[in-house]
């Protein structure tokens, strides 16, 4: 049966449900706040240089294959994606600087040279992430555990009986402690916590899955940029005919009978059999879902974190940096403890400098290089943030020059800023948290709000905020689960 389908936002997950559906014959209209897709994936220009604001690391690339393959088409240039020679350059404290080679052995020789760490552990650790994502990717990551079958399933079972491998009842830091010698190499382990916003001092030692997906299958960077995803995919959607209506702001989802009728924009409704949100949960049900109770007790919960970043237009060319490069702090639980407790921002944060220059040369003109200088900071609860970004703006270039012995400050010609007030107001975010509700607890992954809601029929919700959880693989999958339930 064909559906006609408005769907609410076009960010990653939006795109691809419109993707999804499209290909499956039926009709999909989408509207969108902004002047154009992408969501959180987003850039910004001046002078020749252009930074990605978004989403910096691509994984599972696989998940945008299969969107071609289901529409028919070949692989767009503009979405055209290269594996990483080296994933990530780490940089700590006390001089030491280890390239996380994507070739396996190159990588495991490195760690054992930089750390002394015996390659068969990180080998050993490695294939126990694996088994993490071979036990729940098809329950968890591709599936929605708010369905009866998924219980009484054979996978299910399987991942029942071998739960003790999934290391849900130790944190994630313990789980690490346990295997490794090197305190610095449990750093670089823990920090995939970061990856979805969280604590690895607290969240589960499950999330080592993110280890895998990093290691084992290998992290790519499409060739035009990050930005370039959004516009591939908007590519694909308009030759499906998918309808796009953009700065077009949603004023509310129609339901009658706790059935989707629609959506109301400009005060006219736009009637539909079914409605996917891809907005922040919070504002669907704050401002679009009147006839819906607003679930309280869910955002209650603890939020992930947001974001300090500083793009800075660079004035000179550095062979020691790489794409993504990571300045560690000296210490890590230290660091997560500021982050727990909200309200300030420890003065010596791990800096992400994500350099796009490096991999697209058209980012930033010739001997110069386009800056995306991230710290992880709490959401926003009316926390001085003028006063926190002056401070953490001296404490990152002090941290630049300690440990790449550069005074970064006087080869700046332009900076922007994003905040978690800023990142609020152009994502809605809701507080400005990049990944909803943290998974900084046993029960996280089970408690994201659903895919759809049983009681209420013809209401999907895709995007970052909702099962399985933020990120663009995450967000891609929660289109795919949502295409899975619509008959």
């Amino acid at each position: 049966m064909k559906h006609s389908v408005n769907i609410v936002g076009a960010g990653i997950g939006g795109l691809a449900a419109s993707i999804r559906l499209a290909s499956r014959g039926h009709h999909v209209t989408v509207f969108e706040q902004s002047a154009k897709p992408g969501g959180k994936l987003d850039s910004i220009s001046w002078e020749g240089f252009r930074w990605d604001t978004g989403p910096s690391f691509f994984m599972l690339p696989d998940l945008i294959d299969e969107l071609y393959i289901l529409a028919g088409e070949e692989m767009k240039t503009s979405i055209r994606t290269r594996k990483l020679d080296v994933i990530t350059r780490y940089f700590y404290e006390d001089g030491k600087i280890l390239n996380a080679f994507a070739d396996h052995e190159h990588f495991l020789e490195e760690v054992e040279n930089v750390f002394g760490e015996p390659a068969d552990r990180i080998q050993q650790h490695l294939e126990r992430s694996k088994k993490i994502y071979e036990l729940t990717s098809e329950l968890f990551i591709f599936n929605t555990f708010y369905h009866r079958g998924t219980f009484i399933s054979q996978k299910y079972l399987k991942a029942f009986l071998q739960a003790w491998k999934l290391d849900s009842m130790v944190t994630m830091h313990d789980a690490n402690t346990k295997r490794f010698d090197s305190k610095q190499l449990v750093q670089l382990f823990d920090r995939y916590a970061t990856y979805i916003g969280s604590d690895p001092y607290r969240a589960p030692g499950t999330l080592n899955v993110i280890s895998h997906l990093e290691h084992n299958l290998g992290a790519c960077f499409p060739e035009k940029g990050m930005y370039s995803l959004a516009d591939g995919l908007k590519e694909l959607a308009d030759k499906l005919g998918v309808i796009f209506h953009f700065n077009q702001p949603v004023e509310k989802v129609v339901m009658d009978r706790r059935k989707a009728k629609g959506v109301v924009v400009e005060g006219g409704i736009y009637p539909s059999d079914i409605v996917v949100s891809d907005i922040d949960i919070f504002y669907l049900y704050r401002d679009l879902l009147e006839d819906i109770p607003f679930p309280v007790k869910h955002f209650k919960k603890e939020k992930s974190t947001s974001a300090l970043i500083f793009y800075w237009a660079i004035d000179g060319e550095f062979p020691q940096l790489d794409l993504h490069n990571i300045l560690f702090s000296a210490n890590y639980r230290e660091e997560f403890r500021y982050l727990s407790h909200k309200r300030e921002i420890y003065d010596d944060p791990t800096v992400h400098l994500f350099i796009t220059s490096k991999m697209v040369r058209s980012d930033a003109p010739e001997g110069k290089e386009n800056w995306y200088v991230m710290i992880n900071v709490p959401e926003n609860l009316g926390q001085d943030w003028d006063d926190l970004i002056e401070q953490s703006r001296k404490n990152i270039l002090q941290k630049i020059y300690r440990m790449l012995g550069v005074k970064i400050e006087s080869f700046i010609l332009k900076e922007f800023v994003a905040d978690p007030r800023s990142i609020e107001a152009s994502t809605y975010s809701h507080r400005g948290a990049l990944y909803g509700n943290s998974s900084n607890s046993r029960i996280a992954a089970f408690s994201r709000h659903p895919n759809f809601l049983k009681k209420y029929k013809g209401l999907f919700f895709v995007g970052g905020s909702v099962h399985p959880g933020g990120g663009i693989p995450l967000c891609l999958a929660s289109a795919k689960i949502v295409d899975q339930h619509i008959s």
